[in-house]
């Protein structure tokens, strides 16, 4: 949302702001808690200024989040704003953040923020609100109310909520609670939904989204629902979070054959050497990363590959380091994320001996990621000349620059494609999808010229 964008107005009830912080799961939260004040006739911003009560939806999965979840807390409280802190620092923390923060009058968990409503409405009627579940069971559906707060052109759809793996590294399912997936029926409902708001980009989310549907069907069902969701009138399906051992034949087939499903994996991988994924709890990993690699590449010649990774874990040793900086020379991804490790209170990794020096870490992450710089650029200026449906989202307006992205790159993790207007002048303004021609590149992004249909004749009369 932009700053001081009002998203509804209401002539009976006070206005209420949001501040959001975290992942887009939960943005999701967000949306609907936004969506269903609106319903019931508050005023909602993005504006702390506009209102006296301001609902922070915080994040709760490494220290870093935590301390900007505190500071912006404190901040408000400080302006004298009340509070109503939802999300996983609240699912985390409970009755301590009531404690230490007076100007905090409700704590709402992550599977109760369907409860917003009657928790603001007991505020006002002077209660504070403990309103967390001990285990968290709600999942959102297209039946909740919910106000987008991205891009018109660009939206996400939970699949599922939960997870059912216990990495030793990850807190989130104590914050999230088990694997839980919605309906295909639902899924699909919602995202008709989307398309008729003008969707052009739905993006599939949740923790581990090539096991969806375990819970509810037996077996993933991940396959199923792409299919299903091919008859959708959205442009672009993309699906975040690939675990590889979700990526069997049927997955990768329905991702070849499914015209709007993208051919972006994100997987999830944290490392390379199985030693380091065993002490991760994710033996399951070791021995499937190349072989399914070299499958995807088969069965998808132009899937574009992302992949996370944890360097310092403890024990890491430099031989466990160098086979991940060798792994990354080798499989050459086109997108890759690094991060130091973090320990978490109450996961498993917390207390593991051998800890790795901080400046150590670091120093690996440094090295991860300059060796991953030439690989990335290789991997762009591989689309030079190629042209491609590119989706329009800002324009600079100082240069009139159109900035957007192509299926290549996910939004706010990837890189841009900066496109000029075509030869004959057209433009084209924010939503739209263009076709480009790629005339350069560099270490994260792309530029490119609009190609407008003089210039698709005469290639089409070229091919002739």
């Amino acid at each position: 949302m932009a700053r001081g964008a009002s998203m509804t107005s209401s002539l009976t009830k006070p206005t209420v702001a949001f501040a959001h912080l975290g992942c887009e799961k939960n943005r999701v939260d967000t949306e609907h808690m936004v969506g269903l004040l609106a319903d019931a006739g508050y005023g909602v911003s993005s504006d702390e200024r506009d209102a006296a009560v301001v609902v922070v939806n915080t994040c709760s999965f490494i220290q870093d989040a935590r301390e900007e979840s505190v500071r912006t807390l404190v901040d408000l409280a400080e302006q004298g704003k009340e509070l109503i802190i939802a999300g996983c620092l609240a699912q985390h923390f409970q009755d301590e953040l009531l404690d230490s923060i007076p100007e905090a009058k409700a704590i709402v968990g992550t599977g109760d923020y369907q409860h917003i409503v009657e928790v603001l409405q007991r505020v006002e009627a002077g209660e504070r609100v403990n309103r967390v579940s001990a285990v968290p069971t709600f999942v959102g559906d297209e039946h909740l109310p919910r106000q987008r707060t991205t891009d018109q052109a660009v939206a996400f759809l939970k699949v599922a909520e939960g997870c059912d793996y216990r990495c030793a590294f990850c807190i989130i399912p104590k914050l999230r609670g088990k694997q839980r997936s919605r309906p295909i029926e639902s899924i699909v409902a919602e995202a008709h939904q989307l398309a008729e708001q003008g969707v052009q980009e739905l993006i599939l989310i949740s923790q581990i989204t090539t096991n969806y549907g375990l819970d509810l069907y037996g077996k993933p069902k991940l396959a199923i629902l792409l299919r299903a969701l091919g008859e959708v009138e959205i442009p672009w399906i993309r699906v975040h979070y690939a675990y590889p051992t979700g990526l069997t034949p049927d997955v990768l087939a329905a991702y070849r054959e499914v015209a709007n499903v993208v051919p972006y994996l994100d997987l999830p991988l944290q490392h390379s050497h199985p030693e380091v994924l065993r002490a991760m709890n994710r033996p399951w990993q070791a021995d499937v990363n190349e072989r399914l690699l070299d499958q995807i590449r088969a069965q998808l010649p132009d899937a574009v590959l992302r992949t996370t990774l944890i360097v310092g874990f403890p024990g890491e040793t430099e031989t466990h380091f160098e086979h991940l900086a060798e792994f990354l020379r080798s499989q050459r991804f086109d997108h890759v994320g690094v991060f130091t490790f973090s320990p978490e209170d109450g996961t498993a990794a917390a207390d593991l001996p051998a800890r790795v020096d901080p400046e150590v870490a670091q120093g690996r992450k440094d090295a991860l990621m300059a060796l991953q710089q030439s690989i990335s650029a290789e991997q762009n200026q591989r689309w030079v000349g190629r042209t491609v449906d590119v989706l329009i989202e800002q324009l600079n307006p100082d240069t009139g620059e159109m900035i957007g992205r192509c299926a290549r790159f996910a939004p706010e993790v990837d890189g841009e494609v900066h496109v000029q207007a075509a030869e004959d002048g057209q433009r084209a303004a924010p939503g739209m999808l263009v076709p480009v021609e790629i005339t350069g590149a560099d270490i994260y992004d792309l530029s490119g010229r609009i190609v407008g249909a003089r210039a698709m004749v005469a290639a089409a009369r070229a091919h002739a």
